[in-house]
């Protein structure tokens, strides 16, 4: 086996009993009735759609994606109910949902229409329907001085909202005005909670899906439940069993596998799985091919009514058209042999997706800002001499580079982030507005040391939320002239189609990230959707990382796990025969070795795991460090003072805390030097322990030293993304507890990322640009 060199520092330790469960590599496939939804576990969630079929194991997303804390104990338990509490099957009055889909259908045909009428190639944006189409058109039409904006935003909206010119250079930046800020969706009324909680008991549903399902579902969620209990589905946590649970005990026999409203909420949960997994669309056939595992007879007619309905987008790729319905599009397909008397070329083949709008919109809204902020671009300062001061000829070139392009994009490892930092600092002297935004806390505070100045690095969060950097201009935008996004790979396409349309025209972005590292929690592969496109400049690093683990990273990158000189022990092995010992050697690397060799202490070394569940899991983990770390009774809801936990405040955000109190007000943590206080009800779904994590909530961050643990059951949860990830987070030293023999140099050299079905890199490669560099 090719293996890393070295050692574990200190002595060996004797085995520690393993208990008598069967181990697993991750929580995948726990039973919703048998744990709530967890918003920091990886693993809550099944694969979905496609992801699901092939066996894959997919730690990312769900972790990150899954907020639906309200959904506990007990979510699951409609499978099994029986048919006898037969509820009221009468149909109600037109509900507020229903009237939208009747829009959507009359929508659709409009656009239909004018499509119809177009002689030209489609042009981006054409290919959405419903809701998102006409946002889009009616946004295209006050750009171009059609109509007023006023008149889109106040049949639509509500609230004017005009297109911002380019800041002027002498405006003085200022913080948005709260009044404008966005306005949350208000908490459902008790009224409606008790309605849905009175539905939810007559349907054998857990009364704790009550609160959650009115949040999901609105103050109409009683009359839509009980005209339609697969509703239910749109609720985190819920599965098909569930409903089809829920809706026998209201509809009794008047349900079953085929009925309409059934397939319509399957092809939505279908796509939001699939989201999960980062996809923004997935090929027809496996929609169709996971309804058939459903019991759905006609998966065809399922797909084109759910279309109909409005449930999902229909998408049209490698030929240009517009919304079509499924049949009629796979129909303009000929089959093989079937080619046209005359023609010596097969047509381009057309692949046939389905999308929720939602990501269609943020796919387009996206590829359309990039566009914006490519042609939009002015040479302006003069930056040769700045260039030529740079501390390094790659970041030189990545100044030249920005100084002529308003989209660069920029890859290296963790050395190269002094390049974008470079950037920063020689925008900021020439006089620009330039700012660094970081994943995390942890990375904003090792850009602000590379610049030199703390205010010019932020976290993306804090930036698009007003708390960090500079505000908002007199027009809205950000009042940046240069914005530099590092750990880009971790945006997906909702966050940076949000992130785009904050900047004004003129403004310079540049997206600075290693393509190794995994993906986004959320949806899309932004990063590397624009990297595959070819559409702007792009500049690679030509600085390695330094010393033996930066050496390891570099072969890993390329698909090879090669041995590594670490006469300083940097790169240590740590052989283990089971999970059991995985954890006593990972407990006595945290607590005794690593801090005895390298002075580095408990609470700066970083443990990653595969998964959260099995017998050295996150959770199994994370007990064992406790109880050795800081033993306490956890009297604040499973933590105690001192506790290291992370805080997902928000799906794809992990930001690690130590708990230093508890009252009556909520838990109090401190999150790198920031108070927070999270409120009773919802500790138990956004604060878990810290001292172990997934690898995808350490993206974007490092330590001084990590601990990565291979117990034998997480060999099917390897992939190279992972293992370049998980290796590079210590800065100083790395111990890997290996128990999964082959399967390390097999996942480095043969599994690479999962690919994500998205539909940006075709948008952007669509749309007029630049010359793009090579």
């Amino acid at each position: 086996m090719t293996a890393l060199p070295g050692e574990t520092p200190g002595t060996a330790g004797t085995d520690t009993p393993e208990g008598d469960a069967p181990t697993e590599a991750t929580d995948a496939e726990a039973p919703a009735h048998t744990e709530a939804p967890d918003a920091t576990d990886a693993e809550a969630t099944e694969a979905g759609a496609s992801a699901a079929e092939t066996g894959e194991v997919e730690e990312a997303s769900a972790d990150e994606a899954t907020g639906s804390a309200e959904a506990t104990e007990g979510a699951g338990d409609t499978a099994g109910v029986s048919a006898d509490g037969e509820g009221d099957a009468a149909a109600p009055a037109l509900s507020e949902a229903q009237a939208e889909l009747a829009a959507q259908r009359e929508l659709r045909e409009r656009i239909a229409q004018r499509k119809a009428a177009k002689d030209g190639p489609v042009a981006a944006g054409t290919k959405l329907s419903g809701t998102a189409a006409d946002l889009l058109a009616a946004v295209r039409a006050v750009e171009s001085g059609e109509k007023a904006g006023t008149e889109f935003f106040d049949s639509h909206l509500g609230t004017p909202t005009p297109r911002r010119a380019a800041p002027a250079p002498a405006a003085q930046p200022r913080r948005p005005d709260p009044a404008a800020a966005p306005v949350e969706r208000p908490a459902a009324s008790p009224e409606a909670v008790d309605a849905v909680r009175a539905v939810l008991t007559e349907g054998g549903a857990p009364e704790a899906l009550a609160r959650p399902a009115t949040g999901t579902l609105g103050e109409q969620a009683a009359e839509l439940l009980r005209a339609d209990p697969w509703q239910l589905l749109a609720v985190p946590g819920v599965r098909p069993e569930q409903a089809d649970g829920f809706a026998r005990a209201l509809l009794g026999a008047g349900c079953g596998p085929d009925d309409e409203r059934r397939t319509a909420a399957l092809v939505g949960w279908v796509l939001e799985r699939a989201a999960l997994q980062g996809h923004t669309a997935l090929d027809a056939e496996a929609v169709r091919a996971a309804l058939a595992e459903r019991a759905v007879r006609d998966p065809d007619e399922a797909v084109r009514h759910a279309v109909e309905e409005g449930v999902a987008l229909v998408f049209q790729e490698g030929a240009e058209a517009g919304f079509e319905g499924v049949e009629d599009v796979e129909a303009e397909a000929p089959a093989e042999g079937d080619a046209p008397e005359g023609e010596t070329e097969a047509p381009e083949p057309v692949q046939v997706l389905l999308g929720l709008d939602r990501y269609a919109l943020a796919e387009e809204s996206l590829a359309d800002g990039l566009a914006r902020l490519l042609n939009a671009c002015e040479k302006g300062a003069d930056w040769a001499e700045a260039a030529a001061a740079a501390p390094s000829p790659s970041a030189a070139e990545l100044i030249r580079t920005a100084a002529t392009a308003g989209l660069v994009v920029h890859s290296g490892g963790e050395a190269a982030r002094a390049e974008p930092a470079a950037l920063i600092a020689a925008a900021r002297g020439l006089g620009l507005r330039a700012l660094g935004a970081a994943h995390s806390e942890d990375g904003r505070r090792r850009l602000a040391g590379a610049i030199g100045a703390p205010e010019a690095a932020v976290t993306l969060a804090g930036l698009l939320s007003g708390t960090e950097g500079p505000g908002r201009d007199e027009d809205g935008a950000l009042a940046l002239d240069l914005l530099v996004v590092l750990d880009a790979p971790q945006l997906d396409v909702e966050g940076a189609a949000v992130l785009v349309e904050a900047l004004a025209d003129g403004a310079r972005l540049v997206l600075s990230g290693d393509p190794g590292v995994l993906g986004s929690a959320g949806a899309g592969r932004v990063f590397a959707d624009v990297l595959a496109a070819r559409a702007c400049p792009q500049v690679v690093s030509r600085t390695p990382d330094p010393g033996p683990i930066g050496e390891l990273l570099s072969g890993i990158g390329i698909g090879e796990l090669n041995q590594v000189e670490a006469p300083g022990k940097e790169v240590v092995i740590v052989p283990v025969r089971d999970a059991g010992e995985a954890v006593h050697r990972t407990v006595q690397l945290v607590a005794d070795s690593v801090p005895r060799a390298f002075s580095i202490p408990a609470a700066e070394t970083q443990v990653i795991t595969v998964g959260h569940g099995g017998a050295a899991g996150t959770r199994a983990l994370n007990e064992a460090l406790k109880q050795r770390l800081n033993p306490g009774p956890g009297r604040f809801g499973g933590f105690d003072p001192g506790d290291r936990v992370v805080h997902v405040p928000a799906p794809g955000r992990a930001v690690p805390g130590v708990v230093r109190s508890a009252d009556a007000e909520g838990l109090h943590l401190d999150c790198g030097g920031t108070p927070v206080v999270v409120p009773q009800e919802r500790v138990e779904a956004v604060v878990r322990h810290g001292w172990a994590l997934s690898a995808h909530q350490t993206a974007g961050m490092r330590w001084p030293a990590a601990v990565v643990v291979l117990p034998g059951d997480a060999a099917a949860g390897l992939s190279r993304p992972w293992v370049y990830t998980a290796f590079g987070r210590g800065e100083r030293h790395l111990s890997v507890v290996h128990g999964v023999d082959q399967a390390l140099p097999h996942a480095v050299a043969q599994v690479p990322a999962q690919e994500r079905t998205t539909r940006l890199r075709p948008l952007l490669e669509a749309l007029p640009t630049p010359d793009a560099a090579s």
